[in-house]
């Protein structure tokens, strides 16, 4: 059972110093059963909720005196025990929130900063500086105008169609390259925890569904070029 004391003053607490020694203290003050004020050797201060969870004895931080009055710290623990009632562990809650939070600043991050990212470790691995140059090219040219401020959770399939759809029939070759780079990045995105679920632009078993295969596209024939000579004839037939 937490321990019943004699409620004290927020001067009284004020004026709590540890007494020596090199272990913690608590000072229970009152007010809510098993509330604590714990004094640090080193002369910090924090408060502590002492009470039990499924019948075992938990120490649940509230917060660092003074930046937690004791008036705040009164609210905290009388809500901890009323969460313990209600069958929820606020240990456990807590982390499940700070989990969440982290899991969410994950999946904020924007494709264009992904690019960056990922491109950072990957360049280094082509000696050809024309590589180098075609893969960051590509990403920043024709992905990044419609992905770039996009997190690199929120894309789906249609959306890496939108990039693709305009080039795959008249720059196929460089449409099927800007693909597997697409692909690549949101790859790299899922194993540092940025994104899950199946990757928007894997082509077997997705986009092939949706694209012509690139060796079945019919290539485009433009027309030759006119010679130099033959510029001024060319003209005045136009």
């Amino acid at each position: 059972m937490p321990r019943l004391v004699e409620e004290l003053s927020a001067l009284e607490v004020k004026r709590l110093r540890h007494p020596g020694g090199t272990t913690n203290k608590l000072v229970f003050v009152g007010g809510v059963p098993g509330l604590a004020l714990q004094l640090l050797p080193g002369g910090g201060r924090t408060w502590i909720l002492r009470t039990s969870v499924g019948g075992k004895r938990r120490d649940i931080g509230l917060g660092g005196f003074p930046e937690i009055t004791l008036t705040v710290a009164r609210d905290r623990a009388r809500a901890a025990r009323d969460s313990i009632r209600n069958g929820v562990d606020p240990i456990e809650e807590r982390k499940a929130a700070r989990a969440a939070l982290v899991a969410s600043r994950h999946r904020g991050l924007l494709f264009r900063d992904a690019v960056n990212t990922y491109l950072d470790s990957k360049l280094t691995e082509f000696r050809n500086d024309k590589h180098r140059y075609q893969w960051r090219a590509t990403l920043d040219m024709f992905a990044c105008p419609t992905l770039g401020e996009m997190t690199v959770a929120s894309i789906q399939t249609s959306d890496v169609l939108a990039v693709l759809t305009p080039l795959w029939l008249t720059k196929t070759e460089t449409a099927t390259r800007l693909r597997g780079r697409i692909e690549a990045v949101l790859n790299w995105a899922s194993v540092a925890g940025h994104r899950s679920g199946d990757n928007p632009a894997r082509w077997r078993g997705n986009l092939d569904m949706l694209l012509p295969k690139p060796g079945k596209v019919a290539k485009v024939v433009h027309q030759p070029a006119v010679a130099l000579p033959d510029a001024p004839a060319w003209f005045a037939d136009l």
